[in-house]
């Protein structure tokens, strides 16, 4: 076993009262790993014990260990074998959250700009939060959230939002993800099979349903919503929108047709869930409030700080009409016993002292600037093309004319130059999304891309545009 020296050297140069532990571990490792394969010979402990300058005793003790633990066998008069029990491999830690595929161009949306994270203002929020928070406040949380930050959410969703906002019906949350399962969850024990999804739109909203049971029935978009016509036909009493910014077309539900939704919402006696997603970010105007604030009791309001902090902080919030809180509060506590208190805490302390705010102005700013070079961008290098959809959010639609179609024969060219796009026939949900998007027919020859640009610099979005007109 010449390689044995090798392998528990380390070991051997641990401190004098852990180098025991440190042996047998090394030995454990070995025999898992397969560097000491089945059926190997091990040094006498004798022997052992004199390459590794280590006690006689030590080796002794690890040899009858871990042959007590299957990993090695031994006779009398027959010396000591590494057991052919052990199949398992070096547990490897794989990395599976979403990563950027290295194109050098990337437009693919929903991702902010990580880089804007308020690094020092948070650290400063956790030191003081840290030092004044009272021991008791790390046991188990109040499965709805901690008081304080409930508060703080609620006096800040009226303000930036228009919601009407109880701190007794907020429930923190990890992200608007956990907000639409544990709604799902509830509305599937009060018999809640079907929900309808706005036709396109964020494809998380199936996958969330269909993980509590309830299938989604796709309703197509007009100009100022969801159609009316095919949402009275579905049967369905719960929808899924985004009436602030729709994604992915980039409209805004029209006054007209929220107050029609609601109206449908009270004669199915059903309920509305209003991702506000992007809510905080409009750059032509004010941003219009939640729909939420017009009828509490037929509106879940959802919201998180993914688009305005970071989504790796998974820190959001659900409020929810009076029927169902206690319902969702219940299912809440017996599926996570409620969220980080030290991170509730934080973020309430970031809220409270105005750091919240600023933020949101930092990122504002970045993001119209980024948006104006996008328009800038394809106005110079696609003549003719069209943004539409509100000046708001963290992507764009963009129609480019005829010629540089068919849609399919673009991405290809495009992705074989290093640019990550989507299209917007990417986010049907397989209803009649993909050929009519808000009333409009499609070409065949139409180019419909979905840009996000939030987590782009103007540089790298000029860039990234002229690199996709020079390959088609």
């Amino acid at each position: 076993m010449t390689s044995a020296w090798e392998l528990l050297l380390p070991a051997a140069s641990a401190p004098a009262r852990a180098r025991g532990r440190a042996l047998q571990e090394a030995l454990r490792d070995a025999v898992r790993s397969g560097r000491l394969a089945a059926g190997t010979r091990l040094p006498s402990s004798r022997d052992l014990a004199a390459d590794l300058g280590v006690s006689r005793g030590l080796v002794t003790e690890a040899y009858e260990q871990l042959t007590a633990e299957g990993y090695l066998r031994s006779g009398r008069g027959a010396g000591t074998w590494v057991g052919d029990a052990v199949r398992a491999a070096r547990p490897r830690a794989r990395d599976l959250a979403p990563r950027s595929r290295g194109d050098l161009a990337d437009f693919v949306p929903g991702t902010p700009d990580l880089s804007l994270f308020p690094r020092s203002a948070w650290a400063a929020a956790q030191r003081s939060v840290l030092t004044d928070l009272p021991h008791e406040s790390l046991g188990y949380p109040d499965p709805r959230g901690l008081p304080r930050l409930r508060s703080a959410l609620a006096e800040l969703l009226a303000r930036r939002r228009g919601v009407v906002a109880d701190p007794e019906r907020i429930v923190v949350v990890s992200g608007v993800a956990q907000a639409t399962a544990l709604l799902a969850s509830v509305l599937h024990a009060r018999g809640t099979r079907t929900a309808g999804v706005e036709d396109p739109g964020s494809p998380q909203h199936c996958a969330l349903y269909a993980s509590a049971g309830v299938g989604t029935v796709p309703l197509p978009l007009d100009g100022e919503g969801l159609a009316l016509g095919p949402l009275h036909a579905s049967g369905v009493r719960v929808v899924v929108t985004t009436p602030a910014h729709q994604f992915p077309t980039g409209i805004a539900y029209s006054a007209r047709r929220r107050a029609e939704l609601l109206a449908w919402a009270r004669s199915v006696d059903g309920l509305v869930l209003e991702d506000d997603y992007d809510g905080d970010f409009r750059y032509d105007r004010a941003p219009v409030g939640a729909l939420q604030g017009l009828d509490p009791e037929r509106v879940a309001y959802t919201g998180s700080v993914s688009k305005s902090l970071a989504p790796g902080l998974r820190l959001g919030w659900l409020l929810v009409p009076d029927w169902l809180a206690d319902d969702v509060v219940e299912r809440k506590r017996t599926t996570d016993l409620g969220h980080p208190a030290l991170d509730q805490a934080l973020f309430a302390r970031f809220v409270d002292h105005g750091d919240y705010d600023r933020q949101l102005r930092v990122c504002q700013r970045a993001y119209r600037e980024r948006r104006d070079a996008l328009v800038a961008a394809l106005t110079e290098h696609f003549p003719g093309s069209r943004v539409t959809g509100i000046a708001a959010g963290l992507h764009a639609i963009a129609t480019l004319p005829e010629r540089y179609g068919p849609e399919e024969r673009f991405l290809a060219r495009v992705e074989e130059a290093g640019v990550a796009v989507r299209s917007l026939t990417a986010y049907g949900h397989g209803g009649v999304a993909g050929d009519q998007v808000a009333g409009a027919s499609r070409s065949p020859e139409q180019v419909r891309l979905v840009l996000g640009y939030a987590h782009l610099t103007p540089g790298r979005i000029r860039a990234g545009v002229a690199r996709m007109a020079a390959a088609v």
